[in-house]
């Protein structure tokens, strides 16, 4: 799995102009699931989404995380994250994980988030053609691929 992850003062995803999740101060994560993703990548990528420390401290420092101030959290579902461009100029998504997979991994995720932070995570719609609007704050954008965590 890989998600890249956005600190955000604001953000909001749309379906056919109808606002179907919205966030204050918090973190935009777009996910991508690939053949192969397990339950173990996700919970880990949810462990370390509510823990990574991004959000800055008293002193200005990037020392808290987005439970610790408890911010808020839209994840977007994106399969076009695991795009492989080795070759030539049209991006090939043969890694993506098929339907059924991708969604059960997508929802998994967002719980053990949602567990973690101790609010519920807002999001788009699995498969639908959205629309995404953020104010990325700093900015700040980190990409974790479950699959070079060791």
């Amino acid at each position: 799995m890989r998600i890249v992850i956005q600190r955000v003062s604001r953000a909001q995803v749309s379906v056919d102009g109808n606002t179907v999740g919205a966030i204050g101060r918090g973190l935009m994560i777009l996910v991508g699931v690939e053949d192969g993703d397990t339950e173990a990548d996700c919970d880990w990528l949810a462990a370390k989404t509510a823990a990574l420390r991004i959000f800055p401290d008293e002193t200005g420092v990037m020392n808290r995380s987005v439970a610790d101030i408890g911010g808020d959290v839209l994840a977007v579902s994106q399969f076009t994250l695991t795009a492989s461009t080795r070759k030539g100029n049209r991006p090939s998504y043969i890694r993506a994980a098929r339907h059924e997979l991708a969604t059960q991994l997508y929802e998994r995720y967002m719980a053990a988030v949602s567990a973690a932070i101790r609010r519920p995570v807002a999001h788009g719609i699995f498969g639908a053609d959205m629309q995404v609007e953020l104010v990325n704050d700093g900015p700040v954008t980190i990409i974790i691929d479950s699959r070079l965590r060791e």
